[in-house]
């Protein structure tokens, strides 16, 4: 039982959950505790799948006639007939290749995110004006020239923020300390390695099988976990004019701009009243079950009884 117990968790974390968890309004009432319920149920679902598809690749291994494992690939079939020995060794064939795919892709968005932040950054700091923000002398804070409103920073170990000249001008004061708190709060949480990590997962999967719902999601709340921090600093009043100010802006590729998406939904959020911090507590304890429920009640008693079978 424990392959469909591993397969039915997976069916059920990678679609209706997914699913609710996307159509939900309390997510924007509480972007920290959903960004970690997320997390959990991306983590949870990869490894129920591959779990289920180990658990039916190890039935190669039950007893033969002496009772030992079925090493010997006659002594297998023997044991568990030809379909069934065939059905386990694709399953097998199959994990290794997800596996193999998920790994590949995380690899190859990694390197080329890194590559293309690293050729901006050096355009970036080539094209810097000479103008400086008096409130802010930070060393990674770059301004254009350009007369066009834009505001985004790059992440990474040389991350750079950067602005343009008429986001400056445009902007007042409380708006443009809006912005920067806002791009600060996704270079000191890293939200680019968690929108790197559901891309991943997004990617390696055939465009007949995935769902952007996740992924849309997660950036959804990242930027308003961005626009919480600018709250704080600044007050809800500017940063919803800043968003709006920037609505119509984007982020080149591999970057996080201010503005831009979701606007509409994030400036309603700023209005209203701040949630009840009590409203996160649900979406934590579920992140704990999702994540505990398929280690100690599945994968545990699996892997004791596989050990046993091995000894």
């Amino acid at each position: 039982m424990t392959p469909v117990a591993f397969g039915t968790l997976a069916l059920l974390l990678a679609g209706p959950i997914p699913a609710w968890l996307a159509a939900s309004r309390w997510p924007q009432r509480a972007p920290r505790a959903a960004l970690v319920l997320w997390q959990a149920v991306a983590i949870a679902a990869v490894f129920s799948a591959f779990s289920c598809g180990l658990a039916i690749a190890s039935r190669v291994l039950l007893p033969g006639p002496d009772g030992r494992p079925t090493q010997d690939v006659h002594a297998q079939i023997a044991t568990l007939g030809w379909p069934m020995w065939v059905f386990c060794v694709s399953v097998f064939a199959l994990t290794l290749l997800v596996g193999a795919r998920l790994s590949y892709s995380a690899v190859r968005l990694a390197v080329s995110l890194r590559a293309r932040r690293a050729r901006h950054r050096m355009l970036v700091d080539l094209l810097t004006s000479d103008r400086r923000i008096p409130e802010h002398a930070e060393d990674d804070l770059r301004l254009l020239a350009a007369e066009e409103r834009f505001a985004y920073c790059l992440p990474g170990l040389r991350h750079r923020l950067v602005l343009s000249h008429g986001t400056v001008d445009s902007l007042a004061p409380s708006e443009l300390e809006a912005v920067i708190s806002h791009e600060r709060a996704h270079l000191r949480a890293r939200h680019d390695l968690i929108l790197e990590a559901f891309t991943a997962i997004y990617e390696a999967f055939p465009r007949f099988v995935r769902s952007a719902a996740a992924l849309t999601s997660v950036r959804m709340l990242v930027e308003m976990l961005a626009d919480d921090h600018a709250r704080s600093v600044v007050g809800a009043a500017p940063v919803a004019r800043a968003l709006i100010a920037l609505a119509d802006t984007a982020a080149p590729a591999g970057a996080i701009a201010a503005g831009g998406e979701f606007t509409l939904d994030r400036v309603h959020r700023l209005c209203a009243p701040e949630p009840s911090p009590w409203i996160s507590v649900p979406a934590y304890l579920a992140a704990s079950v999702v994540l505990v429920f398929p280690t100690i009640a599945l994968a545990v008693p699996w892997l004791e009884e596989l050990s046993r079978l091995l000894r």
